[in-house]
C-alpha cells in the first residue's frame, strides 16, 4: 500500500508539472482527490488494511494528499497568472479605430405637435385636466346627453369592458368631471388617448389623441367661441391662415358647428389635399347644452360656455404634410428620423 501511495504521489506530481491550462489542472484534481479519486478510493479500502498498517497508511495518505493540494495551488495559480495576461494581451483596445457614434433619439410628431397646442391654450389662460382611459357609461356618455340607443352611439361604437364601464372614445369626459368637481368660471383643456373600433386604415386608428377644451362662465357666447378658435388657428398655423364656420349637429352643443381652415399646402387656392375646396376641417365645437349644464349641477338660466374638441394626429398630419396616419404608430425610425 505503501508503494502504491509513492506511484500515485509520482505521477500526479508529473501530471501536474506537465499542465498547460486550468481546465487541466481541475482535471487531475478530481481524477487524484475528488470524490471518485485515487486517494479517496484508497481511503475507503483502508478497511481491508490489518489494523497494524491502519494508522501508517492513514498518515501517508493525508500527507500525499496535502502534497499534491500545495502542488495543484501554486501550478493553477501560475496557470491562471499566464492565462489573465493572454487575455489583457488579445483584449487590448486599438485607439485609433473610429468610435461607436450613440444615437440619440428625437421627439415624436404627436408629443411636439401635442406640446405646441398645449402651449397655446395656456398662454390664453386655459388650464390643463386629465381623466382616466377607463371611464364610466355615464361620463363618457349619459352626461354628455347621449343616452343608450341614441344615435351618436353607432359613431362611437367602442371597447366595452362590461355594460357600466369603456374605454373612452373622446375626452369629453374630463369636461363633465371638472364641472362636477370645481368651481365656476371653468377654462380648461383636456388633452389625452383615445379608443374607438375603427378599421386600421390611412385616416383611421383604433387609438388616437384628441384635445377638448371647455369655457364656463356667465356671458360667454358663440362670439366668445369663434374668437378663441381663431387665434388659436393663427398661432398653430401661421398668421395668414382664415377660418370660417360650417353649422353642424353634436348631441352636447347646441349650436353646433365645425371650423375649416385654408389649406396649408396650397394656401386656399384648391389641391388634392384639400381636395380642390381650398378649405380643410379642422375641428368640433359648439355652445354647451343646456341639459349637459343640468347634469353637471349648472343653472343654464345663469352659465353658459363653450366647448371644442379636435384630432391632434390630423393635427400632425396637416402640419407636416402627413398623408397616412399609420405612419405615427409604426415607430418607423426612417420616418421618424425627419422630424
Amino acid at each position: 500500500m505503501q508503494e502504491k501511495l509513492k506511484e500515485i504521489q509520482a505521477l500526479a506530481l508529473s501530471e501536474i508539472e506537465k499542465a498547460t491550462s486550468s481546465a487541466e489542472v481541475e482535471e487531475i484534481r478530481v481524477k487524484y482527490l475528488g470524490k471518485k479519486g485515487e486517494l479517496t478510493i484508497i481511503l475507503r479500502g483502508m478497511k481491508d488494511v490489518s489494523p497494524e498498517e491502519r494508522p501508517l497508511v492513514g498518515k501517508m495518505v493525508n500527507e500525499v494528499k496535502a502534497v499534491l493540494e500545495e502542488k495543484l495551488e501554486a501550478v493553477a495559480k501560475e496557470i491562471k497568472g499566464k492565462e489573465k495576461n493572454e487575455k489583457l494581451a488579445n483584449e487590448v483596445i486599438d485607439i485609433s479605430l473610429p468610435g461607436k457614434k450613440a444615437r440619440l433619439g428625437k421627439r415624436h410628431p404627436l408629443d411636439l405637435t401635442l406640446e405646441n397646442m398645449k402651449n397655446i391654450f395656456v398662454s390664453m389662460g386655459f388650464t390643463i385636466e386629465e381623466g382616466p382611459e377607463i371611464e364610466l357609461d355615464r361620463y363618457n356618455f349619459e352626461a354628455l346627453n347621449i343616452p343608450k340607443n341614441h344615435p351618436a352611439r353607432s359613431e362611437q361604437d367602442t371597447f366595452y369592458i362590461n355594460d357600466n364601464l369603456v374605454l373612452r372614445t373622446q375626452t369629453s369626459p374630463v369636461q363633465v368631471r371638472t364641472m362636477e368637481k370645481q368651481s365656476l368660471p371653468i377654462k380648461m383643456i383636456s388633452p389625452g388617448k383615445v379608443y374607438r373600433s375603427d378599421d386600421v386604415d390611412a385616416t383611421h386608428s383604433p387609438i388616437f389623441y384628441q384635445m377638448e377644451g371647455l369655457v364656463i362662465d356667465k356671458g360667454v357666447t358663440f362670439a366668445d367661441l369663434k374668437g378663441t378658435l381663431e387665434l388659436f388657428a393663427k398661432k398653430m398655423f401661421g398668421e395668414k391662415v382664415k377660418t370660417k364656420f360650417r353649422p353642424h349637429h353634436f348631441p352636447f352643443t347646441e349650436p353646433s358647428a365645425e371650423m375649416d381652415a385654408t389649406c396649408f399646402v396650397c394656401n386656399g387656392e384648391g389641391c388634392k389635399v384639400c381636395k380642390g375646396s381650398g378649405w380643410i376641417e379642422i375641428l368640433g365645437c359648439g355652445m354647451v347644452h343646456p341639459e349637459v349644464l343640468r347634469n353637471c349641477g349648472i343653472d343654464p338660466e345663469v352659465y353658459s360656455g363653450f366647448a371644442f374638441g379636435f384630432g391632434v394626429d390630423r393635427m400632425v398630419m396637416l402640419k407636416y404634410g402627413i398623408d397616412d396616419i399609420r405612419l405615427l404608430y409604426e415607430s418607423d425610425m426612417r420616418f421618424l428620423d425627419q422630424f
